[in-house]
């Protein structure tokens, strides 16, 4: 365990100079990026996300994870709330969750009508022709998961405090649907794949491995992400090094970490 665990790191280090290559590549370019992560309720969505944007240039990305819409946004076009969070130039967004909650959480909750469902299922290629027409990079991901581990990680989310918040009631509601979203998630592939805008499963059962795959696959996407910052020669010092003396005004926090080392 402690070799693979070794070996997804060193994996992980790769792909993530890889990834701040392609955040300098979209922001010399001007290019711009969206990623979609759609997948079962504890698929890995929000790991993958930070594991992507863990060496990223914190001004090079933005993630979207929009919650419930308010009043007001319900009398929008559907589409609305989620074109504000598209990229500028040089940006990648990335959605955990996205617009495709009308085809498969909404109407697996009863959130939405049968008429707006049909609606986004018509709407949604076109909407996304739209995005690629005027050159916005899009990639669709659907992290798999098969139910015996899903349930499993429910129950490891259930009994960890640092995890609890993770449950919302719409996420135990969904654990009786699993079949039913099942076969939305396969109309929503079927109809909304398009060469302009693929869908992409991923296997999940392992998240570590399916992280691997994921940002392999999604760099493979991409025109460039080689991108390297050079090395900068810090200038020597002039005297010697200073301690930090700050105003009295000041108060400091005090040293509760035992002997005070943090290593």
């Amino acid at each position: 365990m402690a070799k693979k665990g070794k070996s997804y790191r060193r994996t992980m280090e790769a792909l993530q100079i890889e990834l701040a290559g392609l955040n300098q590549w979209l922001k010399r370019s001007g290019h711009r990026m969206v990623v979609i992560f759609e997948g079962r309720d504890t698929a890995g969505k929000g790991g993958t996300i930070k594991a992507i944007t863990e060496a990223m240039d914190t001004r090079g990305y933005r993630i979207a994870s929009l919650p419930k819409p308010s009043e007001t946004e319900s009398t929008q076009w559907y589409f609305q709330r989620y074109v504000a969070h598209l990229p500028s130039a040089g940006e990648l967004v990335l959605f955990d969750r996205s617009w495709y909650n009308r085809a498969v959480v909404e109407p697996a909750m009863g959130f939405c009508t049968k008429a707006q469902y049909k609606t986004f299922m018509a709407e949604a290629p076109v909407f996304e022709r739209l995005l690629a027409d005027d050159g916005i990079i899009l990639l669709k991901y659907w992290l798999a998961v098969d139910q015996d581990e899903q349930e499993k990680r429910f129950a490891e989310r259930a009994t960890n405090p640092l995890k609890r918040w993770k449950l919302s009631p719409n996420d135990l509601a969904s654990r009786g649907k699993y079949t039913e979203i099942g076969h939305l998630r396969d109309v929503m592939i079927e109809r909304t794949h398009r060469p302009h805008a693929p869908w992409f499963v991923v296997d999940f059962n392992d998240q570590k491995r399916g992280r691997i795959n994921l940002i392999r696959h999604m760099l493979e996407q991409v025109p460039r992400h080689d991108e390297t910052i050079p090395e900068p020669k810090l200038p020597k010092l002039k005297g010697k090094p200073k301690t930090e003396h700050v105003t009295r005004k000041a108060l400091w926090v005090p040293d509760t970490f035992g002997d005070g080392n943090s290593g």
